[in-house]
């Protein structure tokens, strides 16, 4: 079951899902974008990028060991400051990170909720991929979400921080599931590597 706007607001109050800072305003006011779409909450960029230096000879195997730790070796990253922008050009890929940090806490008594994070329209509209090929969130987890970013289009594209970029779905699950931590649980960087592990 996806929760319709009011459904994720009743979770936020419930403490059943966490997201920090809690997307404002609430309801349709004049002059502001409501966050809450009618089976979504829309996220921000957040502060930092990184992205893959280019000038490396290397082979990423994923059974060679810990995803962020190589990330963090042979990424540069990129601090955002309010209003600055970052020109994403045709064919590059960078990681992102909402701006929110989010929770879908496991608690004795439910509801129990998972999430997907996806793309907003008028992006994927100017050939930009905002999170593809890994949007679920898992129950049980707490942190950033990190957002693949890809310009498959022809033109360059202005990204700015602290500005909506995707929408989170949230969806209950069927029973209490049992906690099995990724290996980003707790991260607050785009690679990943603050995760505790």
């Amino acid at each position: 079951m996806i929760l319709s706007n009011r459904g994720i607001q009743a979770a936020l109050d419930s403490g059943t899902l966490v997201i920090e800072p809690q997307p404002a305003p609430r309801v349709p006011t004049p002059g502001q974008n409501c966050p809450y779409q009618t089976s979504a909450v829309d996220l921000c960029l957040g502060d930092e990028i990184s992205w893959i230096r280019d000038d490396l000879a290397i082979t990423i195997d994923m059974s060679s060991g810990s995803l962020p730790k190589m990330l963090g070796a042979n990424s540069e990253s990129r601090k955002l400051i309010r209003g600055e922008a970052y020109t994403l050009e045709p064919g590059k890929f960078i990681l992102g990170k909402s701006n929110e940090t989010i929770e879908l806490p496991i608690t004795e008594k439910g509801p129990w909720l998972a999430a997907r994070v996806e793309g907003r329209s008028s992006y994927a509209r100017c050939g930009v991929l905002m999170h593809f090929t890994a949007p679920t969130i898992h129950a049980g987890y707490k942190g950033t979400i990190t957002l693949e970013i890809m310009n498959f289009g022809k033109y360059p594209v202005t990204l700015r921080p602290f500005t909506p970029i995707c929408q989170l779905i949230i969806e209950q699950l069927d029973s209490q599931p049992f906690s099995n931590e990724s290996q980003f649980q707790g991260q607050s960087d785009p690679t990943g590597v603050s995760a505790r592990r």
